[in-house]
């Protein structure tokens, strides 16, 4: 499990790139273990973490939201614990949920998957 691992490396941004670079919004977010890279979680419209997941391969995600460090491996679908990975540790606490805020549609409930 240490190559999947890399506490040297900071997250990607303090959001989801993908929903960034095409003007997405999403609900909550994860961050690789393996490469930093910050992605939108399950319940976001794209979910983007899982997409890298399958992209990469890069089994390992960790939370990216303000007093979480749980594990997430896509591998066994199972939640634990880790090593501190490089700050910053989650998404600024300013920063809504869901968000960016001026992206978040009206009826946004009816979006997310459950």
């Amino acid at each position: 499990m240490s190559d999947e691992i890399d506490t040297t490396v900071p997250p990607s941004g303090p959001g989801c790139q993908e929903c960034l670079a095409d003007g997405g919004w999403w609900v909550h977010l994860r961050r690789c273990a393996t490469c930093g890279h910050v992605g939108c979680c399950d319940s976001s419209p794209q979910q983007h973490a899982t997409r890298h997941y399958r992209d990469t391969g890069h089994p390992l995600v960790r939370s990216f939201e303000p007093g979480e460090s749980w594990f997430f491996d896509f591998r066994s679908r199972k939640t634990g614990r880790g090593p501190d990975l490089a700050p910053p540790t989650s998404r600024p606490q300013d920063q809504p949920v869901p968000a960016p805020a001026d992206r978040v549609p009206a009826d946004w409930r009816e979006r997310v998957h459950r």
